[in-house]
């Protein structure tokens, strides 16, 4: 099986003439996670915005390939839609343009490209409520832990990327629903962050054998989470038991809300 993501190859670029990038070359595999590091003017902008199709750039020799696609030959949206896209780091308000309007008009665009219906106002906007309360939800749950919810990001992948995150990282060869990334201050200022990535396919599974909803399970892993960036482990028998008590307390708070 190909487990190519990203391929680059020979890549050279340019910007008004000034040639940036000479001869990048790069392979970025599922599961992988790189970090493209260097000096001002290296490079990086550079290369992210060639990614993305930034016209301004000038691909001058080299290939990139995106899950086997040639990625020079698709456009800015294309790309977008396939999952490459650079997001806003200062976001330009646009007068009349909600925020709220502009994530829908985002969505339905990706949902037509995978040849979805468009959602309507009133989903979205039940969809936009359900987040919300999930997102007060796990503040709630890291005070009620004796914490402050920092910068905590939820990473949603397929059992064949999770198992090889574990390989890779943990150095266990076997399927797990949950890796947490831990990056918290617990002692200094009390802020829970990290990484947390959780594997779709073995959530649902696990709803099935549990007898419960895809949301509930997937709910209780997100707190899952939490938990483990608030210290608590479940390693022990003893511990286990106690990491259910408190997945059991906070999916009943999540129903009281």
């Amino acid at each position: 099986m190909n487990d190519i993501l990203l391929k680059i190859e020979g890549l050279r670029a340019s910007v008004e003439d000034k040639e940036i990038l000479k001869g990048v070359d790069l392979v970025i595999r599922k599961g992988e996670i790189h970090a493209v590091m260097g000096p001002n003017g290296a490079g990086k902008s550079t290369l992210s915005a060639v990614l993305a199709g930034k016209p301004q750039f000038t691909v001058t020799e080299g290939s990139i390939e995106f899950l086997g696609q040639d990625l020079l030959a698709m456009s800015p949206e294309e790309r977008a839609w396939a999952g490459i896209f650079l997001s806003f780091q200062y976001p330009v308000e646009i007068p009349g343009v909600s925020m709220t309007n502009f994530m829908r008009a985002a969505i339905n665009e990706k949902r037509k490209y995978q040849g979805l219906e468009p959602m309507n106002a009133s989903d979205f906007m039940k969809l936009m409520r359900e987040k919300r309360k999930v997102a007060a939800w796990l503040k709630m749950v890291a005070e009620q832990e004796g914490y402050t919810l920092g910068d905590v990001t939820y990473i949603f992948c397929s059992s064949e990327v999770h198992r090889k995150m574990n390989i890779d990282y943990i150095g266990h060869d076997y399927f797990t629903d949950i890796i947490t990334f831990d990056y918290s201050d617990r002692k200094g200022t009390k802020i829970v962050a990290g990484d947390v990535f959780i594997d779709v396919d073995t959530v649902a599974d696990n709803a099935r054998i549990y007898g419960t909803t895809k949301t509930n399970e997937m709910h209780r892993i997100i707190a899952h989470g939490v938990l483990h960036l608030c210290g608590q482990k479940d390693k022990t028998e003893r511990a286990e038991k106690q990491m259910h008590r408190k997945e059991d307390k906070y999916l009943k708070l999540l129903e009281e809300m």
